[in-house]
């Protein structure tokens, strides 16, 4: 019996059970989904039956809320140097925080925030943890999960240290987590392609994040190349970072028991890649 819950990012397209169902129906043990449309601010409050069916479908699914990584609005930017966006930013956060609650989540992944060019990295950093904190004070039982990202123009948390300088200010710590995107680690930098590349990038995450604080992955090859700071997803073994990466992966325990989830760019074929992974695999 394997320990990994590999799944993909499904559609919730006319309600959010339907990323449930649709995650079924590709053999998904975990998925991730948009508890709102992710290109807008507003959204009409869940209502109780639509979080009973959700909590249904899941049910039907076989798969467990921690095997389940919601993630937040592109809009929402909690580092925004302007006092008023970033207000606005973290009303949003909260909202999304508290939907999650409703539907019996238990963590939150999003992208920390932005500079704009405006601020300093480190003001900006602090901003986010601020956000965060509040949000924290605000709500219960749900886990706010930083992403990786790729670096791409002013958009921080490419480099582990952001991570680490985030979560170092964070009050409550049981409830902060990271998600690793594999193709933002790459085009941020870090190379995983060959086993001793992976485990030299493996023990940076270690000792200036920790892996007690991974929860949740974003299994996601990449169509630039390592260190381009270039945001763009590829199938699995068809982009820069190939397949051997994905085989450490499946193969390392610290990545048990969390959402492995693929955001890769043709859907037509995550059942297809979620059993590609299970045959990585060694038994």
């Amino acid at each position: 019996m394997s320990n990994k819950y590999v799944g993909a990012h499904t559609s919730a397209s006319g309600g959010v059970f339907n990323a449930a169902v649709n995650a079924k129906k590709i053999g998904a043990q975990a998925f991730a989904l948009f508890t709102k449309n992710q290109r807008q601010w507003a959204a009409k409050e869940l209502d109780e039956e639509t979080i009973e069916k959700f909590k249904e479908a899941i049910a039907e699914a076989g798969i467990e809320p921690k095997h389940i990584l919601p993630h937040d609005s592109y809009l929402i930017n909690l580092g925004h140097p302007e006092e008023e966006a970033r207000q606005k930013s973290l009303e949003a956060f909260i909202d999304e925080v508290q939907r999650c609650a409703l539907l019996g989540l238990d963590r939150l992944n999003f992208h920390p925030g932005s500079h704009l060019k405006k601020i300093s990295e480190e003001e900006c950093l602090d901003r986010i943890a601020e956000a965060m904190n509040i949000t924290l004070r605000q709500t219960k039982g749900v886990a706010l999960v930083l992403e990786n990202t790729a670096g791409q123009g002013s958009n921080l948390g490419w480099k582990f240290e952001h991570l680490a300088h985030i979560i170092d200010r964070i009050e409550d710590k049981s409830r902060v987590g990271v998600c690793l995107d594999t193709c933002h680690m790459f085009t941020a930098g870090y190379d995983i392609r060959t086993r001793e590349a992976y485990d030299v990038t493996m023990a940076q995450f270690e000792n200036i994040v920790g892996f007690k604080y991974l929860m949740g992955m974003h299994l996601n090859d990449s169509k630039p190349d390592l260190g381009s700071h270039v945001d763009r997803h590829e199938c699995l073994g068809k982009g820069k970072i190939g397949l051997e990466a994905f085989r450490f992966i499946m193969n390392d325990k610290r990545m048990d028991d969390i959402p492995l989830i693929l955001e890769t760019i043709d859907e037509s074929i995550w059942a297809e890649e979620i059993r590609l992974l299970y045959s990585l695999e060694e038994k």
